[in-house]
């Protein structure tokens, strides 16, 4: 079972979104929908660490689809040395948490 997404006024101050959905799937842009930075990677760039990402960029919520790939993307950069954790449930959760009654 996947636990409930956080809602974005708990993350973290600084936290940078990576954004792994594939190009045809990036709408709504995650940058409109939270007003907070957003890098666009895919899973392979992130599994072959030429993903370009660094400490610099503070924290790292990483956000897919339905929130698969986020966690697998998340373990590989925590082992990469980087703050990174997973949105569960993915843009679906993420839309859930922004929407009016939060659910």
């Amino acid at each position: 079972m996947t636990p409930p997404a956080p809602p974005l006024s708990s993350l973290p101050d600084g936290v940078t979104l990576i954004d792994l959905r594939p190009e045809a799937l990036r709408s709504p842009p995650l940058a409109d929908l939270t007003g907070r930075p957003v890098r666009v990677v895919s899973l392979d760039e992130i599994e072959n660490g030429a993903h370009g990402l660094t400490r610099d960029l503070g924290p790292l919520l990483v956000v897919c689809e339905r929130g698969v790939r986020s966690s697998l993307a998340a373990r590989y950069l925590n082992a990469d040395g980087l703050d990174a954790r997973a949105y569960p449930g993915g843009v679906p959760a993420l839309l859930a948490a922004l929407s009016p009654s939060g659910s």
